[in-house]
């Protein structure tokens, strides 16, 4: 992790966030998990938790590729504006106009309806088996041959996520400029954007780069099974093909805020981008799609991104305008839970923040301590010590209980749920050496992971079966 000498409280927090993810990982038993956070256009942490390969047991690393899968619509369309920033093509701009071949109706889509999904395109055509290692991904031929025919919806009616569309959009891509997707996309965007470990499919991937193998549920196979998730995208790359780490991942999606001040697009391009075209109105979260990018709804957690799921992989990343970070988590297991990890990390960097860093007598609370009931952790900022759980997907979402301390033995609950105890004292009981060993919290003792599982397994010990 890289230190921020000028942000006491962002470096406690990026103390904080390896240790609560771990917890969700153990206690989720997922795979593994890359993460990078960028603050406006620094990268201010990276770090990969967990196995790379569960069979090989091989140590997951910031430097382990993962299949990114959707977060490629980004990149096809910042390479759709760069195209018309160059004059090439315009928004409105009918899709027949730049490929031929297409139903007639297809054919009056504009070029902006497909960027936003909301051409009517079938998803994945009539066999999306390509997307369960049934069969492989669409070739050229068979792309253009679904595109012949009559689409599901009319154009411009509402938002129908596609990735025939964005296929359509990477041949549209290849028309224009007389060059393949993957090279051209690589030449103008990727390399341009100071990408060093980003490719825009799998074939492209350099000899010798570590790749994060994919992983099944475990459930209901009784065990995870190993995805290789080396599969070529060929024609359907544009929409979901990209391979990347982290880091990158990250560094892409900060440039593409209006205010950054490196990216191969101009503000006003970027503005586009993130205006909200169409809303998923069958969405339990508020939700919405631009041109290529995700976004949800406005407040202190507006975020804009896109999320990915490919054979064994999942992912997210989202740039939060308000505190403008941007927080990329890349996963190699298809039931991990990236989209909320996202959000979990983007509150403990607020809660810091909001706080501020700890002064000495809260940071020696610092500590996890276990009981029945599972783990807690105290958490210095500011002049509280916050007690949350790390089990919980956002552990300071109107939950932490603050902990006003007086020495470093004694403290009192100074704000709680009024179902916990508040107004009670808190104690930290140490050993003749110094070293902590228990913590009253009012009337409940919480004791080390190894004196916990001692004392219950005592205690319950003979009852397993």
């Amino acid at each position: 992790m890289k230190k921020n000498t000028d942000s006491a409280w962002l470096q406690a927090a990026l103390d904080y966030i390896p240790a609560w993810l771990g917890f969700q990982l153990e206690r989720h038993q997922q795979v593994g998990c890359a993460v990078a956070i960028v603050r406006g256009q620094e990268r201010v942490a990276e770090f990969a938790l967990g196995s790379a390969d569960m069979q090989s047991g091989e140590r997951l690393t910031p430097r382990h590729r993962f299949r990114i899968a959707s977060h490629s619509k980004t990149f096809t369309a910042s390479g759709v504006m760069l195209l018309r920033e160059q004059g090439k093509l315009g928004l409105d701009d009918p899709i027949g106009r730049h490929v031929g071949g297409l139903h007639k109706s297809l054919a009056k889509a504009r070029v902006g309806e497909l960027l936003s999904h909301g051409a009517g395109v079938i998803r994945d055509g009539d066999d999306s088996g390509q997307f369960l290692d049934r069969r492989p991904f669409y070739s050229r031929a068979e792309l253009r041959a679904d595109l012949a025919k009559k689409q599901p919806l009319e154009p411009g009616l509402q938002l129908k996520y596609s990735n025939h569309g964005y296929g359509l959009l990477g041949l549209m891509i290849e028309e224009i400029t007389g060059t393949d997707y993957a090279s051209w996309i690589d030449r103008h965007v990727v390399a341009p954007a100071g990408l060093r470990e980003t490719v825009p499919d799998m074939p492209f991937l350099p000899k010798g780069a570590p790749m994060a193998r994919g992983h099944s549920a475990e459930f209901p196979f009784g065990q995870r099974l190993i995805v290789p998730g080396d599969n070529v995208c060929d024609a359907i790359a544009p929409a979901g093909g990209f391979v990347a780490t982290a880091a990158d991942t990250a560094c892409f999606f900060a440039q593409l805020a209006p205010d950054s001040g490196k990216s191969i697009l101009s503000a006003a391009s970027r503005r586009e981008m993130l205006h909200r075209r169409w809303r998923d109105n069958h969405s339990a979260q508020e939700s919405y799609y631009g041109l290529g990018t995700m976004m949800g709804g406005a407040g202190p957690r507006e975020w804009a991104g896109h999320t990915g799921g490919l054979q064994g992989f999942v992912s997210r990343t989202a740039r939060f305008a308000e505190s403008g970070f941007t927080i990329s988590v890349l996963c190699n297991a298809l039931d991990a839970w990236s989209y909320a990890w996202v959000d979990g990390i983007h509150g403990i960097l607020s809660a810091f923040r909001q706080h501020g860093a700890p002064g000495r007598k809260q940071a020696a609370w610092n500590g996890r301590w276990w009981s029945l009931w599972g783990a807690t952790d105290l958490v210095a900022m500011g002049k509280v010590v916050c007690q949350v759980a790390p089990a919980m997907a956002m552990p300071f979402d109107g939950a932490a209980t603050e902990i006003e301390v007086t020495d470093k033995t004694h403290g009192r609950i100074a704000r709680t749920s009024s179902y916990n105890s508040p107004g009670q004292p808190v104690r930290l009981v140490h050993d003749r050496k110094g070293r902590p060993t228990a913590l009253w919290v009012g009337g409940s003792k919480l004791l080390t992971r190894e004196a916990m599982v001692a004392e219950v397994t005592q205690r319950y010990g003979g009852t397993r079966r």
